[in-house]
């Protein structure tokens, strides 16, 4: 995603066949990933033989091998997302909102350089907001320019949904 993930390096990862469950120390956090959300799957028939730190995702993922030779990879932006970490969940909404506003720009009938005058900054400021790995950015100031790309904005709450059960 940016900015969480790239300071989040992965420091040690192991497994727990008790918890059914990954133990990943990252920066100065211990946080668990189960082996549900896992794409290729353990069993009692085959077992996680090895886990190790990917340095090919420069320590920003791990690397598991079953016994029978199947593997996966799990990046650290996972691990975060499960744990709903707040300032990954944070960057999420402020990317998606970057990226929105990108879109409405294109279609925008307005220059550049009135939609800087209506937020009322600098030309520097305004190419700080679009550039979606700024997480700088306050949320209220790209709220501000997709009111003057004349969007609206609702927030929506709704109760998580069961991922019992659901396909991914």
């Amino acid at each position: 995603m940016g900015d969480v993930s790239e300071m989040m390096k992965i420091r040690s990862v192991k497994h727990n066949n008790r918890k059914k469950a990954f133990e990943i120390k990252a920066s100065n956090r211990t946080l668990q990933y189960p082996y549900s959300k896992l794409e290729v799957q353990p069993s009692g028939g085959d077992p996680i033989n090895r886990v190790f730190i990917d340095k090919e995702l420069a320590s920003e993922g791990f690397t598991y091998e079953l016994k029978s030779g199947k593997s996966g990879t799990v990046h650290v932006d996972q691990v975060l997302e499960y744990n709903q970490d707040p300032s990954y969940l944070r960057d999420a909404i402020l990317y998606k909102l970057t990226v929105e506003a990108q879109k409405r720009l294109e279609k925008s009938a307005l220059s550049k350089r009135e939609i800087v005058r209506r937020l009322g900054t600098s030309a520097t400021q305004f190419y700080r907001l679009l550039d979606q790995k700024n997480y700088q950015t306050s949320i209220d100031q790209l709220l501000s320019l997709l009111h003057v790309l004349d969007c609206d904005v609702d927030l929506v709450i709704r109760s998580k949904k069961s991922s019992r059960g659901s396909a991914a």
